[in-house]
């Protein structure tokens, strides 16, 4: 089932162009990663088809208008969550199911989905801020949406509240939830989203599977006491390409079906010794960049 189809979307703040003709289809159980520097839209686009912004053109549509209310099928958090410090969780959760309009009072299941079960009569203040986050998360989930947005989840915290958050979101998308977010870090949209739209000063510039986005081929890293050599037997190479030397090695693409022993043997045989050679899959960051027309960090 096609969740939300978003259709020419443009925003201007001014002279600035936040959104400029984007359109993107997100389907039922995907876990869609919204990918772009800061500034690039991300947050304009969840505000626009949460109806908190107004587009200037273009249209969107949720669960192919099957709903009369599709607001009451969506949970989001867009901006730092804000919760009662001196409640505890059952506590502020209840007062989200208020203002939702939900009967059910119990909350035994998306306190168990956040890890936070232990901790429901513990008052807010007393939690770190990965905790907080997650308990945000359980607030997107009372009614049991269908669609869960996030903007930024990870955004300010340690390394353990990131791996905390990150599991969460898996936990959820392994429901059978749709999980639409929103994220400038590279690493995280790879560790949880099964697909990814790169999106750069409002344009879209890539959407598909993270598998279709990543690059299949193999990076390599040669050198050897005679580069010129090596240049040559790489440039012969069927299954080499995009040859280039940088700094002490050269860098080049290899077919994913190569095995990277008979290299090394095939240049062995033309007395060739490699001095170095190392095999990495192209990750996102790389596709990223080379998207985005980014220059890359060294």
């Amino acid at each position: 089932m096609e969740v939300l189809r978003i259709e020419n979307l443009s925003k201007n703040y001014g002279s600035v162009k936040a959104l400029n003709n984007l359109s993107l289809t997100v389907n039922s159980g995907e876990i869609m990663g919204i990918l772009g520097p800061n500034g690039s839209g991300k947050t304009t686009t969840l505000g626009i088809i949460l109806g908190i912004l107004k587009s200037d053109s273009g249209q969107f549509t949720w669960f192919e208008n099957k709903y009369d209310n599709h607001r009451l099928h969506i949970g989001s958090i867009l901006e730092t969550p804000n919760f009662f410090p001196y409640l505890n969780a059952d506590e502020n959760l209840d007062i989200i199911r208020q203002i939702k309009g939900i009967d059910d009072k119990n909350f035994d299941e998306v306190l168990e989905l956040v890890k936070l079960k232990g901790r429901r009569k513990s008052q807010f203040r007393t939690f770190s801020l990965g905790m907080k986050q997650r308990l945000a998360i359980a607030a997107t989930l009372i009614g049991d949406p269908d669609v869960v947005i996030f903007d930024e989840p990870t955004n300010g915290l340690d390394p353990e509240g990131i791996a905390e958050v990150r599991r969460t979101l898996q936990n959820i998308a392994s429901r059978g939830k749709t999980v639409i977010m929103a994220s400038h870090i590279l690493d995280e949209v790879e560790k949880i989203c099964s697909h990814v739209t790169i999106i750069k000063r409002g344009q879209l510039m890539a959407s598909g599977n993270v598998g279709s986005i990543l690059s299949t081929d193999l990076t390599l890293e040669l050198a050897s006491d005679d580069m010129v050599q090596l240049s040559h037997f790489l440039t012969a190479h069927p299954g080499i390409s995009n040859i280039k030397k940088i700094g002490a090695v050269i860098e080049c693409n290899a077919k994913e079906d190569i095995n990277v022993a008979d290299i090394n043997k095939a240049a062995f045989a033309q007395n060739i010794s490699l001095t170095h050679l190392v095999a990495r899959k192209t990750r996102l960051e790389e596709e990223f960049l080379k998207i985005t027309g980014n220059p890359s960090k060294n």
